[in-house]
């Protein structure tokens, strides 16, 4: 395969950051017609179609593999003109997928001072947001440059960092349980109480509820709260049961907003930083000065993770 064009792997960048051609022609400055252009070169080169043409536009597999290498090369090249003191002439996109949960806890704290300092220069932090079981997919399609995930086994190419656990457990306002379930929580009592979940992913409900009263897959009823900050509220407004990270929960307890129910039961959900692959990554030898940037995200989001998630003994 010739060698493939800057300028097209742009345009398939842009593409499946925004979705459309008009708006990637906006992100790049050109005409529609230009990034069309730019694309079919593309294609030719590779041999396959990259981009379903459809509403909303989806990339085709091959098109997730250049995508990943699009990404890749965009981070390498402002990595190059930062060491070499240029700028960009456009802001470079710096996407990582993280789950809701440690967003709203430790993720902003570990990145503060990161960003105060270093990527204010032009560059774009964005979070995507999933389930921490599915955080490494957006990895593995090539669509961010780092996750957060409970999935321990590194993709080829990219490296895998333990952070700590967060731990999980159940909590509830004092009004809605005695109004709701006056004798506790219990295995008998379990099914008639709502149960705040993220979204249809969410299992962690059901995960607690099966090691607490020993029910396999309990049928729950739920409320669906697509925060985690809205979720911990709404639990305190007596919406329901959640089963939340003890970072989000204690405060509200301390506060007698919520109660623990049944705190001897709880989840240790094991979280992992990924990242691909982009320099020398010998930490030993590396020193901080020569960090990429997405290296020196890694570095903080395993640092800040640390500080605050429990750690195995």
């Amino acid at each position: 395969m010739h060698t493939l064009d800057p300028a097209g792997l742009d345009c398939l960048a842009a593409l499946a950051d925004t979705g459309s051609f008009e708006r990637a022609a906006q992100r790049l400055s050109i005409t529609q017609s230009a990034v069309s252009q730019r694309l079919r070169g593309l294609e030719t080169l590779v041999g396959h179609p990259l981009v379903v043409r459809a509403r909303p536009l989806r990339m085709t597999e091959p098109g997730m593999v250049l995508l990943r290498y699009a990404h890749q090369m965009q981070a390498l090249r402002a990595e190059a003109a930062r060491e070499l003191g240029a700028t960009l002439t456009r802001a470079l996109r710096l996407p990582i997928a993280v789950n809701a949960d440690s967003l709203a806890t430790w993720v902003l704290p570990a990145l503060d001072t990161l960003v105060q300092r270093s990527l204010g220069q032009g560059h774009g932090l964005e979070f995507i947001v999933d389930d921490q079981d599915f955080t490494h997919d957006w990895l593995r399609r090539g669509e961010v440059l780092g996750c957060v995930s409970s999935v321990a086994q590194p993709l080829q190419g990219a490296l895998c960092q333990p952070l700590g656990q967060m731990r999980y457990g159940a909590v509830a306002a004092p009004a809605f349980m005695a109004r709701a379930l006056p004798g506790g929580l219990s295995r008998s009592t379990f099914a008639q109480a709502p149960f705040l979940v993220f979204n249809r992913k969410d299992d962690m409900q059901a995960q607690w509820v099966a090691q607490a009263f020993g029910v396999t897959a309990p049928r729950l009823q739920e409320r669906c709260v697509p925060s985690s900050e809205a979720g911990a509220r709404a639990a305190a407004m007596g919406w329901g049961v959640a089963v939340l990270p003890e970072l989000l929960a204690a405060p509200l307890i301390a506060s007698g907003d919520l109660v623990a129910l049944l705190p001897d039961v709880t989840l240790d959900v094991a979280l992992h930083w990924h990242q691909w692959k982009l320099g020398a990554h010998d930490s030993a030898s590396t020193p901080p000065r020569h960090l990429g940037l997405v290296d020196e995200i890694g570095q903080a989001v395993i640092e800040g993770a640390r500080r605050v998630l429990r750690q195995p003994q």
